[in-house]
């Protein structure tokens, strides 16, 4: 080797080329472990002012539902009209107290009052056809047994005159014609006795049915008279029970119809309670059922004794009545607030109702982590609920945190960062 040549030494350690490898295979590696073991979810920064948290806890689980109740009379009679006619006069105004049997309204109707007296005049006819047909019955049955007791007489003359010829001809004191003519006027007598008897007997029979039937005639004839009669007494109409008289539509002058609808009255004996519920509760609601119904600040108990199961609007309603004291001055209108409880109360995981389950349908929430840095999505069941609080069957433990405000602005994320 000559001078002119130079050994040239290695450099040891890391190149430029070998740092840039290794920095992009740094890279493929935590690329890679991103896409397999990283966290996909979707994220959401929260501003933690701005949601409510409430804490899961284990408590008595109250099975009751708040509703709201409007006093009703016990009872609402319906006051129809029983006959049509004119309003002449209105005897009590709306609110009146009324005792049964006491004049409302005064109608009028002079075709009613026509109608009696053409009732009247037919009924007089059929007496006075009634009476004529008797007196012909009788002077019949007189001119009959009349004509029996002549041809009696005369049969009992003819049978003695044959008995006698019977005896003279034996001696021939008589000739065989006059035996043979009065043998013949005696049975042909006896004949027209038995013709006249059974001609009497027939007559009999149909004047009696005939005045049979124009009997009963007279006597539909007077119970549809007296019945048109009492017609007259419709025209008032009255107030069937005692009561308080709650409605009155009809005006002086107007014309009402028969089965027209004049009034209401309530009966005022005591009182109950209409009460809407949510549809969401039809299966689980039942006569039987004791509620707490406040009034003025107190609390009266009351049982539900009747369920109306047509639902309206989302609604069905239930009668609820007093089972112990009638609150003081109630007035019918008034509304209450009413405790139904719908079962027994049970220790139960409990959390704070709020407006996620409009969102979630309660199936899932979002649960605060402990650091209370972010919250994860997860799912739970929901039991029953009551006014403040949902019994958690599931996924939810005594102690977490849930965000239990709406989350209507959150879409469809797995995670919300709380800033």
């Amino acid at each position: 080797m000559d001078g002119m040549d130079k050994k040239i030494e290695k450099k040891k350690g890391l190149g430029k080329k070998h740092l840039w490898i290794l920095l992009v295979s740094l890279v493929f590696v935590l690329l890679v472990f991103n896409i397999f073991f990283g966290d996909k979810s979707s994220k959401l920064n929260v501003d933690a002012s701005k949601i409510t948290i409430e804490e899961v806890k284990r408590d008595v689980f109250q099975d009751y539902i708040a509703v709201q109740g409007v006093v009703e009379p016990i009872q609402t009679i319906f006051l129809d009209a029983v006959e049509g006619g004119r309003v002449e006069e209105k005897l009590r105004e709306e609110g009146s107290m009324l005792k049964k049997g006491d004049p409302i309204i005064r109608l009028s109707n002079n075709n009613l009052i026509l109608e009696i007296s053409n009732n009247e005049a037919a009924v007089a006819r059929a007496v006075s056809e009634l009476r004529t047909a008797r007196l012909m019955m009788d002077q019949q049955m007189l001119n009959s047994n009349i004509q029996i007791l002549e041809r009696t007489k005369q049969v009992n003359k003819e049978r003695r005159a044959y008995e006698k010829n019977l005896l003279l001809i034996k001696d021939k004191h008589i000739s065989e014609e006059d035996f043979m003519q009065s043998k013949e006027d005696y049975l042909t007598s006896e004949k027209l006795l038995a013709l006249f008897k059974q001609n009497h007997y027939n007559d009999s029979l149909y004047r009696g049915v005939q005045v049979s039937t124009l009997e009963e005639s007279v006597e539909r004839m007077t119970i549809s008279m007296d019945l048109t009669r009492k017609r007259l007494d419709n025209l008032s109409i009255k107030a069937p029970v005692d009561g308080e008289l709650a409605s009155l539509n009809p005006e002086i002058g107007e014309v009402v119809n028969y089965g027209t609808r004049v009034g209401t009255m309530n009966i005022l004996d005591s009182y109950k309670l209409r009460v809407d519920v949510d549809e969401h509760y039809i299966a689980r609601i039942d006569r039987g059922l004791i509620g707490a119904c406040d009034f003025s600040g107190r609390s009266y108990p009351a049982k539900l004794v009747k369920l109306y199961p047509e639902v309206r609007n989302g609604r069905f309603a239930v009668d609820m009545t007093f089972t112990d004291e009638v609150p003081a001055q109630i007035r019918i209108g008034q509304t209450s607030r009413i405790k139904l409880e719908l079962g027994e109360s049970q220790s139960a995981v409990l959390l704070s109702k709020g407006g996620f389950y409009q969102s979630t349908g309660g199936q899932w929430v979002f649960v605060v982590d402990a650091s209370g840095e972010f919250a994860t999505r997860r799912p739970i069941s929901i039991g029953r609920q009551n006014p403040r609080y949902y019994e958690v069957l599931d996924g939810l433990q005594e102690g977490e945190k849930v965000i239990v405000s709406s989350y209507d602005n959150f879409g469809n994320v797995d995670r919300l960062l709380l800033k």
